[in-house]
């Protein structure tokens, strides 16, 4: 497929501009997957089959050749990616590309983020610049994965390779969003972030669209209890940390 433009300014946390140089996502994740709703929404895929089958914007080097002159002395830190995964399990020529689209933002001056449910390549850590390299970590169990990211990589393995990464000086953050109610998953938060505690950022953020956490009786509570537990958790190791927004709920004065 090919596309008219490619970065675009963004109010996401994790860089102020980005880019999708894919349609579609592999990973098939039906928490539900925010990014797959819009696109059948506004047309642009007409149904799950069709996202899961990700088709490369052909002409993706060529619009960096043309934007990056014009956006590189705006941006603080470029994303890739909001609506797709750069790292896609399985799909080595979308791999390679987000390589060559990494290499080419670092050769102009743009520092990157990168976020995955993939496998992140050692060779990342032979970029020149001081990128940023995340993973999503919702839970280390391996059926609940297997259920709700039925295509990406396993848990175990992304994360080892986030540790590879910060083992060779790069900067490493993980996204544990979107985080599941107990009434889905019964498990221990404190085990996922004693799982990543080596990383430099943690993001932690609630499940949305999704009826099983309202039918969760307590679901504000809880959800201001993990964000509370993830805040001293990072607090106590000097780990940065942001809390996304409608996780926490304030509670309302009587």
């Amino acid at each position: 497929m090919i596309r008219k433009t490619l970065i675009y300014k963004t109010g996401v946390e994790y860089g102020d501009y980005t880019l999708n140089h894919v349609r579609g996502c592999s990973h098939g994740c039906k928490y539900p997957c925010y990014a797959f709703m819009m696109a059948k929404r506004f047309g642009k895929v007409k149904s799950y089959e069709e996202w899961t089958c990700p088709q490369i914007v052909e002409n993706t080097l060529t619009l960096l050749d043309e934007e990056l002159p014009r956006f590189r002395s705006k941006i603080k830190l470029l994303h890739l990616c909001f609506t797709t995964d750069p790292f896609m399990y399985g799909h080595e020529d979308i791999c390679n590309l987000s390589i060559k689209v990494l290499k080419k933002a670092n050769g102009s001056g743009v520092r990157c983020s990168v976020l995955t449910k993939g496998i992140l390549p050692e060779k990342l850590a032979e970029l020149p610049l001081d990128n940023e390299y995340g993973i999503t970590v919702v839970s280390l169990d391996t059926a609940f994965i297997c259920q709700y990211e039925p295509g990406a990589a396993p848990i175990q393995e992304r994360i080892a390779s986030l540790k590879k990464l910060h083992d060779r000086g790069c900067k490493t953050w993980v996204s544990i969003e979107p985080y599941p109610t107990p009434n889905i998953i019964q498990q221990n938060l404190s085990d996922i972030l004693e799982s990543i505690s080596f990383v430099d950022k943690i993001i932690f953020g609630r499940l949305h669209y999704n009826k099983m956490v309202s039918q969760y009786k307590n679901h504000k509570e809880f959800y201001n209890c993990c964000a509370a537990q993830v805040i001293q958790f990072c607090k106590d190791r000097q780990i940065a940390f942001h809390i996304k927004n409608g996780t926490i709920t304030e509670k309302e004065d009587k």
